[in-house]
């Protein structure tokens, strides 16, 4: 399947004497856990139908130091966020897209005090302006008529703002979104976020996780719409908890553009 995707590199391009428009800053999930490297083939079938020139750091590509910053280790965070600057800035990069919403918040208001001055940018804004512009074209498909939740990651909603550009994808796929009660400015966290993606949670009554997905499982949906790779393992475990893996299921904002595009 990696022969069919074609990921351009910054090291490629520089040799080559080019610059890309758009930088994917792919992320450690994406490009390590098994079900997050879904995410990324998807978004990158979805870049290559819409002609975007980007590119990838690959291996110079390292953590952006939101999980060493989050649990209070300040000083590898500044490590971490240092190696990526120089690299990110010898390549003069000046926009870039992630489906993480940790490393999208760490690179767009942690990274400039530090030197590292980018426009950032979340696939799902991302994805919305591709479809705005006319470079991709989403028909519902197999999506029409179906029941899709988002859930909001707390780095994409809360800490940035971002609550329709997720949303307005889903309307275009002429499913019918619908609301939990925890939703927006009002969202729950799915409990990974705070590097405790990383640790077994504190013992307590119920894990987040859970109350998280009895909040989507309320809204009968037919798929739990994420736009977050934690927040995807986080609901995925939940929505396992409760036997109903069978019923819902859990998926990228890029995984449902690329299918109703048959990508």
């Amino acid at each position: 399947m990696e022969n069919e995707l074609k990921v351009p590199t910054m090291v490629e391009l520089s040799a080559a004497g080019q610059q890309p428009d758009v930088l994917f800053w792919v992320g450690c999930a994406g490009s390590f856990d098994d079900r997050a490297k879904k995410i990324t083939k998807a978004f990158v079938k979805i870049l290559n139908k819409a002609k975007v020139s980007f590119a990838v750091l690959g291996t110079e590509e390292s953590c952006t130091g939101d999980p060493a910053k989050r649990a209070g280790n300040e000083f590898l965070f500044q490590m971490q966020a240092v190696t990526n600057i120089e690299v990110l800035n010898a390549y003069e990069v000046k926009k870039i897209v992630t489906a993480c919403p940790h490393c999208f918040n760490t690179i767009k208001n942690e990274y400039p005090g530090l030197g590292g001055n980018y426009e950032v940018v979340h696939h799902t804004q991302f994805l919305k302006h591709l479809l705005e512009s006319g470079r991709i074209a989403v028909e519902g498909g197999q999506f029409k008529g179906k029941r899709i939740t988002f859930h909001d990651p707390c780095y994409l909603g809360r800490a940035n703002n971002v609550y329709e550009a997720p949303r307005d994808l889903i309307r275009k796929l002429d499913a019918e979104l619908v609301e939990m009660k925890s939703c927006k400015s009002r969202g729950l966290c799915c409990g990974a976020g705070g590097a405790q993606m990383f640790k077994e949670p504190e013992k307590g009554n119920k894990d987040i996780n859970i109350e998280r997905t009895e909040q989507a499982i309320e809204v009968t949906p037919d798929i739990i719409a994420a736009g977050c790779p934690f927040c995807n393992t986080m609901m995925t475990d939940g929505v396992k908890g409760k036997d109903k893996e069978a019923s819902i299921a859990v998926m990228d904002i890029a995984e449902l553009i690329a299918q109703a595009e048959d990508l």
